[in-house]
C-alpha cells in the first residue's frame, strides 16, 4: 500500500490561489534522504511529512534544496489535511512536534489559526549585495534568526520589487522579507518573500515571514490584531494576532490533489 499525499492551497479560499504544500502522512518516520527526494519530486516551496506521536504528530518540512525550521503554510495544510481526513476530531486540537518547539492549530470556523513563536527583527546594517540584489532604497533592515526584514515607504515598491537572485543568494542564509505599509482597503500591512537561497525564489505566501512581521507591524500601529496581504502572483491573506512571545496565524486551505506514493 502506497504512501498518502496530497497537495493543499494554503492562506487562501480559492483553488489555484494561495501557497501550494504537499502533505505527507507517514506511517512511521522516514529516512531524511527519502524526505528530501520527495520534497524534490513535488517541487513545491515546502512538502511536510508527518508520523502520529502519543501527544500529537511529528513534523518536518523540506523545500526541494534543504530542511527547513519554521513554515507556517506547510503547517496550515498539514492541519487542514488531518481534519478533512479524520486523524482530527473537528474540536480537537492539533499538536506538532517540530524543529521550532511544539507548534498548534484549531479550527475557527472556516479558518485556521496556528499558534507559533514569534520571531521578531533587530535593526542591522545590511550587507551591500542585500540592497544591491533587491534595487530598492530601504526605511528600516531588521534580521532575525532566519531572514532579513527590509521595510520600504510604499506598497507599490513592494509589489514592483524585482530581484537578482544570483546576488540575492550570496547575501542570505534563508530568506528577506519585503515590507509596507498597505494602501489596498482591508490590510495592515503588505509583504513578499524571497529565499533563493533555500531554493525559493519567491514564496507566494509565507507564514513563518508572518511571526516576524506580526511584532514590527504590531509595534509600528500599536496593535495586536492585524491582517496582511502578500502581494505575490498567486497571492493570500495572513491574519495576525500577537500574545506576549507567540503569534497566532489565522488561513485557510482548500486541498487540490490526493494521491499516493508507490
Amino acid at each position: 500500500m502506497g504512501v498518502p499525499i496530497f497537495q493543499v492551497d494554503a492562506f487562501t479560499d480559492k483553488r489555484f490561489s494561495g501557497n501550494p504544500a504537499g502533505v505527507c502522512i507517514l506511517p512511521v518516520p522516514a529516512d531524511e534522504g527519502w524526505m528530501q527526494s520527495v520534497a524534490r519530486e513535488m517541487n513545491l516551496s515546502e512538502t511536510a511529512f508527518l508520523y502520529r506521536k502519543e501527544d500529537g504528530f511529528n513534523l518536518r518540512w523540506f523545500t526541494p534544496g534543504a530542511e527547513v525550521e519554521l513554515c507556517g503554510h506547510a503547517t496550515l495544510a498539514s492541519a487542514h489535511i488531518l481534519w478533512q481526513e479524520g486523524h482530527l476530531e473537528p474540536d480537537e486540537v492539533g499538536r506538532f512536534h517540530t524543529l521550532s518547539g511544539l507548534l498548534s492549530a484549531k479550527q475557527a470556523g472556516d479558518w485556521i489559526e496556528l499558534d507559533f513563536p514569534a520571531t521578531p527583527a533587530e535593526p542591522v546594517t545590511p550587507p551591500d549585495d542585500l540592497i544591491k540584489a533587491l534595487g530598492i532604497s530601504p526605511k528600516y533592515v531588521g534580521q532575525n534568526q532566519f531572514d532579513y526584514l527590509v521595510e520600504v515607504g510604499i506598497e507599490e515598491t513592494v509589489r514592483a520589487v524585482k530581484p537578482d537572485f544570483t546576488l540575492l543568494e550570496k547575501a542570505t542564509s534563508r530568506g528577506v522579507i519585503v515590507t509596507s505599509a498597505a494602501r489596498s482597503p482591508g490590510y495592515d500591512f503588505v509583504s513578499r518573500f524571497f529565499a533563493p537561497a533555500v531554493g525559493i525564489d519567491e514564496d507566494p505566501v509565507t507564514g513563518s515571514a508572518h511571526c516576524c512581521l506580526g511584532p514590527f507591524w504590531g509595534k509600528q500601529f500599536g496593535k495586536r490584531e492585524l491582517v496582511g496581504y502578500q502581494a505575490s502572483r498567486r497571492g493570500g491573506t495572513v491574519k495576525v494576532r500577537m500574545e506576549g512571545e507567540r503569534v497566532h496565524l489565522g488561513g485557510q486551505a482548500v486541498t487540490i490533489l490526493r494521491g499516493e506514493l508507490l
